[in-house]
């Protein structure tokens, strides 16, 4: 009886040791297990970081962009305005340059007829004042004629020659002038010696000094002078050929003509 005893309790003992083996067993078992797990949460919560991190730094990559996208739209937006506004400054002066072509256009088929009229005008002025200088002022009559029917030459050029023309003729009012030229004196043609004194008078010697004349345009010809008239006329050369100085000289001058 107290072997059997004895052998129960050994077999609970036994039971004991084993119970307690297997619930160590499943201790370590669930232990490993929440190890594990926090192992992996670490794990993923490590690599969320990262991604985390990695979306952060993408992040403020893609705004540094966008501000720099931004500061470039600001500045096309600011050179979009200054070109809006050139332009139209630009369609402005276009308009007001096709209304000058347009006034152009006007104004030289306006010139035409003008210049041809300045032309003629001077030409008949030519023929009706003093006779001096004759063929130097006809050439130059003849050479704006040849001109104004060029087609080569702007219209511009040719205004610009007839005032040319203009100011010559008109500086010979206040200029003196000496030259040689061949006139008809009593139907024999000879070399004299002219000389223009503004228009106030044109008068004339021979080379030899003995025959003195001055231009008559009542008469529309040579007046031979009495030789009271010589030496002033001499004086008059002289002074025009700058061999004398300045001084008052004895020359013919027509009456002013009463109206």
């Amino acid at each position: 009886m107290k072997d059997r005893y004895v052998r129960q309790g050994r077999t609970a003992f036994l039971l004991s040791l084993l119970s307690i083996f297997f619930m160590g067993n499943t201790h370590a078992q669930t232990l490993d297990d929440v190890l594990g797990v926090r192992a992996a949460t670490t794990q993923d919560g490590r690599t969320s970081q990262r991604r985390i991190d990695e979306i952060s730094e993408q992040t403020r990559d893609l705004l540094t962009q966008y501000k720099q996208v931004m500061k470039i739209v600001d500045g096309l937006r600011v050179y979009n305005e200054q070109q809006e506004r050139l332009i139209k400054v630009q369609e402005k002066e276009l308009r007001e340059l096709e209304e000058s072509i347009d006034n152009v256009t006007v104004i030289e088929r306006q010139m035409g007829p003008l210049i041809e009229r300045m032309i003629a005008n001077l030409d008949k002025f030519v023929e009706l004042d003093v006779p001096f200088l004759a063929s130097e002022r006809s050439e130059r009559i003849d050479f704006l004629k040849d001109t104004f029917d060029r087609a080569d030459v702007s219209v511009a050029e040719k205004f610009s020659q007839v005032l040319q023309a203009y100011q010559v003729e008109n500086a010979y009012g206040s200029t003196l002038d000496v030259y040689t030229e061949m006139i008809a004196i009593d139907g024999v043609d000879r070399q004299v010696e002219m000389l223009k004194w503004g228009r106030v008078a044109l008068v004339f010697q021979t080379l030899d000094g003995e025959t003195t004349g001055v231009w008559d345009k009542n008469i529309n010809d040579w007046e031979i002078l009495d030789d009271e008239y010589r030496l002033g006329v001499r004086n008059g050369f002289r002074i025009a050929k700058k061999t004398q100085t300045a001084d008052f000289v004895h020359l013919p001058i027509p009456a002013a003509e009463v109206r």
